[in-house]
C-alpha cells in the first residue's frame, strides 16, 4: 500500500491493526494535510455485517463534534474497500502511556475528566462507544485526551447490525452485562470508563491480568480491590467514584457520565491537590549576551544564586538547579516550561558582562496567560554584582505579593561571599562538580582553592570543596584520601557557619561512605540540613534514599513526591521515584518505573543497570542481557556495569567470569554502599555460592540496609539461601532493627 493512492489519498506510512481495521498514514492531496486512512482487513471486505458496522462507526463519529472524541473528515471506498478518514493524531496511546510508567494522580485524573467529557457527549446523542479501553485512547502532544474507535458503537435510535455477532469488545474492559451476552445501553461504557481510569490510576487492571474464563467470572463475581490499597495517595473520593463506576449491578452503577463528572469534579476539587501552586516559580537559565562566550559560567551563577534566594522564602515554591538547568538553549514556549515542572510563574533574563561592567535583564511572566508581570533593566559593574541580584529576587517578592519574614528578608540580603573575584572562582567552580568527572572536579577544587587564598576560610567555599571531595568518592576515585579531605572541610565549615544547610547536607552523604557509620548517622545530618534550608534536593534525596535502604517505604512516599515537586527533571529524582516500588518488591510495577527512566536518561549508567534488575525481577531475561551489553560496551569500568555484567553471569550460571569483576578496588566501593552489598548478596544467591551470598547480605546489613520485608520475603533472588541457619539468625536481628528505625 505505501506509495499508492486511495482516492486522492497517497498512502505513506502503516500506523497500526486491530480486529476492526487497518490504519495507514496518508497526504490528502487536495487539502494539503496529513490524515490517517482506515481500512477494513482483507478478510472482513465481503462480510455485509463487518461493512455495515465500519459504517457505522463513521457515522456514529460524524455525529460528534467534541475536542475530546477523534473527528471523522470522510468514508469512502475504493476498489471494493471501504475507507475512514480521520485526523493523524501525533502523539501515545493511553495504554501506551501507562506502559511507560506511573501517572501522577493529578493527571491520570485531567485525562480521565477530558474522555468523560467525550463520553458524556456522545452518549447525550444516543451513541454508545462499547469498546472503551486505553487502546482506544489517543493523548496529543499537547496532552488532549481524544476517543478513537468508534467500531463498536451502537446508535441506540437505529437497527441493530450487532445484535447476531455475540459478545463484542476487550474482555478485561467489559462491563458483567456485556460480558454475558445482554443488551447494553449507554451503561456499559460507563463500567469499561471505570476500569480504564483504575487502570491509569493503578498501573493495574480491577480484575487482574487472566485466562479469559477466569476473567470473565472475576468480572461477574470478585470484589475489586479499592484503587487506594494500591497507591496509597489516591484519595477516598477518587476510591469510592472508580468502585461506584464499576458496579456490577447496573442499577447501582452511575446511570449518565453527567452525575460520574460531577463527582469527579468534587473529588479533584476536594481530595487531591490539582491546581498548580498558586505561588511557585522556575528561574530559567539567564542568556550569556556577552562579547565573550567563555561569561557563559556567570550567568549560570546569576541563576543559581537568585534560586537560592527565592528557596528561603516560604510561601513560594522554586524549582531546583537541576531541572531549570535543563531549559538552557530551550526552543520550548513558556507555557510548555511552565507545564513540564507545574509552575505558574517563569523568570527569564540575560546578562551581558564585558570587562567589569554588567547590564542585567530580568521578566517574569505569568505562564497561565502569558502576561508580562514585572520587567526591569540593571546596570552596574561587578563590584554591584550582590546587589543586583538582591533586587531581582525582591522584586519577584513584590511582584508575586509575597510578604517576607525578618529571616528571609536577612537571608535574601546576606552576602555569603564579599569578594568578587573569589565569587566569580565560586561560579566557575559549580557547574564543573556538577559534571562529576576526575577532571572536571579537579578543576572544581582549584577554583575553589583559588577563591579560598584570596579571602581565606569561607563556610560556603569550603561546603563546596567538601562536595567536590565526596564526589570523587562517588564516582570510586581514590577513596580514602578524598573522604578525609571531605570531612576536613565539613569540619572547617561548620567551625565558621553551624547553621549553614548545605555543609549538613554533605555531610550526611559522608557519613553513608564512611566505615562503620550507619544509616542513622546520615539521617540525622541530612534532617538538620532541611530543617535549615527546607527546599534542598540533595537532603531530600538522602532520606528518601536511606528510607527505602531501611524498608521504610511508606516513609519515603511524602518525601519523594516533594523531590518530585521541586526538581522533577532531575536524574536522581527520578532514579528515587523508580527505585520506591523495587525495594517494596513490586517488580511489576517498578519495571514500568525503570523503562520510564531508561527512555529519559538512557546514557546513565545507574538507569542502564537498575533497568536490567528490573528486567531481570520480572524474568525478561533477554531484555535484561540486551540493556547490560549495552552498558558493559559504553562503560566498562563504571562500579554499577560491572555489577550488571556479574548478574547476567550469574543467572548464565558461569562462575568464573562473576568472579572476574571482583578486582579490590570494585569489592573495596561495593563494601561502601549497602545498596552494592545487596546486589552482591543477591548475584552469589544465584550462583549458589552461599557462603559468600550470606558475607555479602552481612555487609549490606552493617551499613544500614535493614529493609526487612524485602530481604526477608520479597527477593526471589535470595531463595537459594532462606532456608540457611545463618540467613536465619540474621534476618531475626534485621527484623529487630527495622521494627526499631525511627523515621
Amino acid at each position: 500500500m505505501i506509495g499508492k493512492f486511495v482516492a486522492h489519498y497517497k498512502i505513506l506510512e502503516k500506523l497500526g491493526e486491530g480486529g476492526m481495521g487497518v490504519v495507514y498514514k496518508a497526504e490528502d492531496t487536495k487539502l494539503k494535510r496529513t490524515v490517517a486512512l482506515k481500512f477494513l482487513p482483507p478478510a472482513l471486505t465481503k462480510d455485509p455485517q463487518a461493512k455495515a458496522r465500519f459504517t457505522q462507526e463513521a457515522q456514529a463519529a460524524a455525529a460528534l463534534d467534541h475536542p475530546n472524541i477523534c473527528a471523522v473528515f470522510e468514508i469512502g471506498e475504493a476498489e471494493g474497500t471501504t475507507y475512514i478518514v480521520m485526523p493523524c493524531v501525533k502523539g501515545q496511546s493511553l495504554k501506551e502511556k501507562i506502559a511507560a510508567g506511573p501517572i501522577s494522580v493529578e493527571e491520570a485524573l485531567d485525562i480521565a475528566g477530558q474522555v468523560a467529557e467525550g463520553l458524556k457527549e456522545a452518549h447525550e446523542r444516543g451513541i454508545i462507544h462499547r469498546d472503551i479501553k486505553p487502546a482506544n485512547i489517543m493523548l496529543t502532544e499537547k496532552g488532549q485526551a481524544k476517543i478513537m474507535d468508534f467500531g463498536l458503537a451502537k446508535l441506540t435510535a437505529s437497527a441493530d447490525v450487532t445484535q447476531t455477532l455475540g459478545i463484542m469488545g476487550t474482555i478485561a474492559y467489559m462491563s458483567p452485562e456485556q460480558a454475558r451476552g445482554e443488551a447494553v445501553d449507554h451503561r456499559t461504557d460507563i463500567w469499561s470508563f471505570g476500569a480504564t481510569m483504575y487502570e491509569i490510576l493503578t498501573g493495574k487492571l480491577p480484575f487482574g491480568p487472566k485466562p479469559e474464563q477466569t476473567l470473565i467470572f472475576s468480572i461477574l463475581n470478585d470484589a475489586p480491590e479499592p484503587p487506594s490499597r494500591l497507591r496509597k495517595e489516591i484519595p477516598r473520593p477518587v476510591d469510592q467514584l472508580v468502585l461506584k463506576a464499576i458496579e456490577k449491578d447496573k442499577l447501582r452503577r452511575y446511570q449518565n457520565m453527567a452525575e460520574l463528572l460531577k463527582d469527579l469534579k468534587a473529588a479533584r476539587l476536594s481530595g487531591v491537590n490539582m491546581p498548580k501552586a498558586e505561588k511557585s516559580i522556575i528561574v530559567l537559565p539567564f542568556e550569556n549576551i556577552s562579547p565573550d562566550p567563555e561569561q557563559e559560567y556567570f550567568c549560570d551563577g546569576m541563576t543559581e544564586e537568585i534560586i537560592t534566594d527565592l528557596s528561603h522564602v516560604h510561601d513560594l515554591l522554586v524549582i531546583s538547579r537541576s531541572s531549570a538547568m535543563t531549559f538552557k538553549g530551550t526552543k520550548k514556549t513558556i507555557p510548555e516550561i511552565a507545564g513540564a515542572v507545574n509552575v505558574r510563574y517563569v523568570l527569564e533574563g540575560s546578562v551581558r558582562k564585558a570587562g567589569n561592567n554588567l547590564r542585567i535583564t530580568a521578566q517574569l511572566i505569568d505562564s497561565s496567560s502569558d502576561a508580562h508581570l514585572w520587567a526591569e533593566k540593571f546596570g552596574g559593574t561587578l563590584d554591584d554584582v550582590f546587589d543586583i541580584q538582591e533586587k531581582v529576587s525582591r522584586s519577584i517578592v513584590e511582584a508575586l505579593r509575597l510578604k517576607l519574614t525578618p529571616e528571609e528578608k536577612q537571608r535574601i540580603a546576606e552576602r555569603p561571599i564579599s569578594n568578587v573575584t573569589a565569587y566569580e572562582y565560586y561560579l566557575r567552580a559549580y557547574p564543573e562538580i556538577f559534571n562529576g568527572t576526575e577532571q572536571t572536579l579537579g578543576r572544581a577544587v582549584r577554583y575553589l582553592q583559588n577563591a579560598l587564598d584570596i579571602i581565606g576560610d569561607n563556610a560556603l567555599i569550603l561546603s563546596y570543596m567538601a562536595y567536590a571531595y565526596w564526589m570523587y568518592v562517588n564516582i570510586g576515585a581514590r577513596q580514602e584520601e578524598y573522604l578525609t579531605k571531605a570531612e576536613e572541610c565539613v569540619k572547617r565549615s561548620l567551625a565558621i557557619d553551624p547553621a549553614l544547610g548545605k555543609t549538613h547536607v554533605v555531610l550526611g552523604w559522608i557519613q553513608l561512605f564512611t566505615p562503620g557509620a550507619k544509616f542513622d548517622t546520615g539521617l540525622r545530618h541530612f534532617k538538620k540540613g532541611l530543617e535549615l534550608s527546607p527546599e534542598e534536593p540533595w537532603a531530600l534525596q538522602g532520606i528518601a534514599d536511606i528510607y527505602m535502604y531501611s524498608g521504610k517505604i511508606a516513609a519515603a512516599i511524602p518525601i519523594c513526591e516533594k523531590l518530585l515537586k521541586l526538581d522533577p527533571l532531575d536524574f536522581h529524582t527520578n532514579w528515587t521515584h523508580a527505585a520506591l516500588p523495587l525495594y517494596d518488591g513490586r517488580y511489576d510495577e517498578a519495571l514500568r518505573s525503570w523503562l520510564k527512566l531508561y527512555e529519559m536518561f538512557p546514557e546513565y549508567p545507574q538507569a542502564q543497570f537498575y533497568t536490567a534488575l528490573a528486567l531481570a525481577y520480572n524474568q525478561n531475561i533477554d531484555q535484561a542481557f540486551a540493556v547490560i551489553d549495552k552498558s558493559a560496551s559504553l562503560n566498562p569500568d563504571n562500579v554499577v556495569v560491572k555489577l550488571g555484567l556479574m548478574l547476567k553471569y550469574a543467572i548464565e550460571k558461569d562462575k568464573e567470569r562473576a568472579y572476574q569483576q571482583m578486582n579490590p578496588e570494585f569489592r573495596k566501593t561495593c563494601l561502601r554502599d549497602g545498596s552494592y552489598c545487596h546486589n552482591l548478596a543477591d548475584i552469589f544467591a544465584i550462583l549458589k555460592e552461599k557462603t559468600e551470598a550470606l558475607d555479602w547480605l552481612e555487609h549490606a546489613v552493617n551499613r544500614g540496609f535493614i529493609n526487612c520485608p524485602l530481604l526477608a520475603e520479597k527477593d526471589p533472588f535470595l531463595a537459594n539461601i532462606r532456608g540457611e541457619e545463618r540467613f536465619k539468625k540474621l534476618m531475626e536481628r534485621v527484623k529487630k532493627e527495622w521494627e526499631e528505625f525511627e523515621v
